[in-house]
């Protein structure tokens, strides 16, 4: 018997730095055929391998501002000179088209795109907010550490920041707590599946 399809969702990952979210993100893209990834329109150009509509959306700063002025973002943000934003139309697109959408997005971002939401029904039905953190302060500076990519006073940096974001995790659905990739993605799965058996999102069963 052929499943009958839920409604799709609109699932956002947020996590301090170094808690695991671009790990997350990865694997759930894998293990879910039907989900996609939300693309972001940027001002900055593009990196060598980057593709325009895979990568980013590459815009010409002019473009961006007419963009921001017709009220096509959900959220946007100037970060090193550079803009970003999330159009609404990629989000309504690929829900419209049946597909589970994947944010992964920091804490202010976050806050942002729910707080859009709320005034667009169809995002405000999708949106699924998931916080993911390790189980504390000490463990994201131990994973900054043995991910060496960052000198020490980026490392303080980031574990100073990760104190106010990790305050933010009762504004969020669900709070996943990482420990193992293998852990946090088989949680990150069954929250998704939770969600679509949800009466609201649910296909409604045959009753002729």
């Amino acid at each position: 018997m052929k499943k009958r399809k839920s409604s799709p969702l609109l699932l956002l990952i947020s996590a301090p730095s170094g808690g695991g979210k671009t790990t997350l993100v990865r694997q759930l893209l894998r293990a879910r055929r039907n989900m996609v990834r939300a693309i972001t329109c940027t001002t900055r150009p593009a990196r060598p391998g980057e593709k325009n509509g895979v990568d980013y959306y590459f815009l010409k700063p002019a473009d961006f501002l007419r963009r921001v002025q017709a009220g096509n973002f959900l959220e946007h943000a100037t970060v090193y000179l550079n803009s970003y934003g999330l159009l609404k139309s990629e989000l309504l697109g690929k829900l419209r088209a049946g597909k589970d959408v994947l944010l992964n997005v920091d804490v202010q971002g976050a806050a942002s795109i729910r707080k859009a939401a709320q005034a667009e029904p169809e995002l405000k039905h999708a949106l699924v907010s998931v916080f993911l953190t390790p189980t504390s302060v000490a463990e994201i500076e131990r994973r900054l550490k043995k991910r060496g990519a960052d000198s020490q006073a980026e490392i303080r940096r980031r574990v100073a920041a990760a104190k106010h974001e990790i305050a933010q995790w009762k504004n969020f659905d669900y709070l996943l707590i990482s420990g193992t990739k293998q852990e946090d993605l088989r949680l990150a799965l069954a929250i998704i599946e939770a969600e679509k058996m949800k009466v609201g999102r649910a296909a409604a069963p045959v009753t002729q």
